[in-house]
């Protein structure tokens, strides 16, 4: 049987990844295939630089709608990123009958439903593993290994810039900014890395995963994002003391009341495996009716770990190229038609339990002060950490775990206790999650 043929978009760092794996595991992946595949051509405005890392083994174009509208090319890997010319490439590749594998995960999260509603239409396949966290193989576990499971909630790292980040400040003590910097130094960060540390990325993956865990469209604009460039060194530390870590998680959950889809610092319990996920490492907890919770640990980026995926899709589509659409996994686990039209929660209205740190005036009263109004909120407390001020000082900290509550209430508290004279800043508040 002749092979499958590929175009390549794009042979960066992920690109050039593919093109070694597919080349170095040829004999094992076709065994698994059940036919050869390998890439015909490759698109890079970098010419030059793609015929040296392909050897010359492949025809190279600096023009990727001559890879999209091929007759000879049968799969279309998207390598591109961002939303502008890759949108309207595999558009055109899908329009043209070829299949897409893609690790491009704002594409996804923006305009999936468009794209899959067009890959439908035409009986291809768009494929995404590599899209979120890397080379674990999260959109699989989800799609077909837990189909049997209602799921309750996700949990997530999913950012590994904002990970490394946050291990550092834990384990070193240092602020945000030193950090910052490090992790730009290394190649953990971007120049600019807003992206990242606001938590945009992890919330274009969160999206993906809300969407085939509860079988409802892509909804990324509904999603809550809060980053990490707020959070301090001594919050860390004062979380430490309580038995909890801060992670930036991507959290999505069923409710009565609708899907929670949110993104935020978070302190989760201290013995919780993910809560001891370090470095630019990523993991992803899910739990489900029947399995209970399972955890999925692993590199979530990187240009081997991401070909990883890239190649895995490579393989399903290949098995799957000549089956009934019909017959294959939908894109989003569930059947296009049977799509839910459950709303996605404001934060207002998600239920969590919370971390509040206040800086107060060192006098009788204050406490009971801060007590009552949260009492009055129907907000009852879980621990309390009260510093002891330094010598010749007249303020303090005073820290409190809340038990669970409505996110409104704990806003309409904290705007009371603001305005209290013995309060002397903003009040600190982070989420806190059990994951039990």
């Amino acid at each position: 049987m002749k092979p499958i043929k590929v175009g390549l978009l794009g042979i960066g760092t992920v690109g050039s990844g593919t093109f070694k794996v597919l080349q170095r595991n040829q004999s094992e992946i076709t065994r698994r295939a059940g036919r050869g595949i390998e890439i015909a051509m490759v698109a890079d405005l970098d010419v030059e630089r793609a015929r040296l890392l392909t050897g010359g083994a492949c025809k190279i174009v600096n023009d990727a709608n001559l890879v999209v509208t091929d007759p000879e090319i049968d799969i279309v890997v998207e390598l591109i990123g961002g939303t502008g010319i890759a949108k309207e490439l595999v558009l055109k590749a899908i329009a043209n009958g070829k299949h897409v594998v893609t690790a491009n995960k704002a594409l996804l999260a923006k305009f999936g439903n468009e794209i899959f509603a067009a890959a439908q239409a035409q009986g291809v396949m768009v494929a995404f593993e590599a899209a979120v966290a890397g080379g674990i193989p999260i959109i699989k576990a989800l799609r077909e290994g837990l189909t049997a499971n209602r799921i309750e909630w996700i949990a997530g790292i999913i950012n590994g810039t904002s990970n490394f980040i946050l291990s550092e400040m834990r384990s070193k003590g240092l602020a945000f900014d030193t950090v910052l910097a490090e992790a730009q130094k290394l190649g953990y960060a971007e120049a600019d890395p807003t992206f990242d540390i606001e938590g945009n990325d992890a919330a274009h993956k969160l999206t993906i995963m809300s969407a085939i865990a509860f079988g409802i469209p892509m909804q990324f604009e509904k999603a809550y994002l809060e980053g990490i460039t707020k959070l301090t060194a001594i919050d860390i530390q004062y979380a430490e003391q309580l038995g909890y870590r801060i992670k930036l998680l991507g959290i999505t959950r069923r409710t009565e009341q609708g899907i929670e889809l949110r993104v935020h610092p978070t302190l989760i319990p201290a013995k919780r495996l993910i809560a001891n996920v370090e470095g630019v490492m990523n993991a992803v907890l899910v739990k489900g009716d029947a399995v209970g919770a399972t955890l999925y640990y692993g590199a979530g980026a990187g240009s081997e770990p991401t070909a990883s995926a890239v190649v895995a899709d490579l393989v399903d589509v290949t098995r799957l190229h000549t089956a009934d659409p019909e017959h294959r996994v939908p894109h989003l686990a569930f059947q296009p038609g049977s799509l839910a039209d459950t709303p996605i929660l404001p934060i207002s209205e998600v239920v969590t339990a919370y971390y509040l740190r206040l800086r107060v005036a060192d006098q009788p009263g204050v406490l009971a002060d801060i007590t009552r109004i949260l009492a009055d909120a129907s907000i009852s407390i879980d621990a309390f950490l009260q510093k002891e001020p330094a010598e010749g000082e007249k303020q303090t900290d005073i820290i409190m775990l809340t038990h669970l509550t409505v996110e409104k209430r704990v806003d309409a508290a904290i705007a009371k206790i603001e305005a209290l004279y013995t309060v002397l800043s903003k009040v600190t508040r982070i989420r806190l999650e059990e994951l039990s």
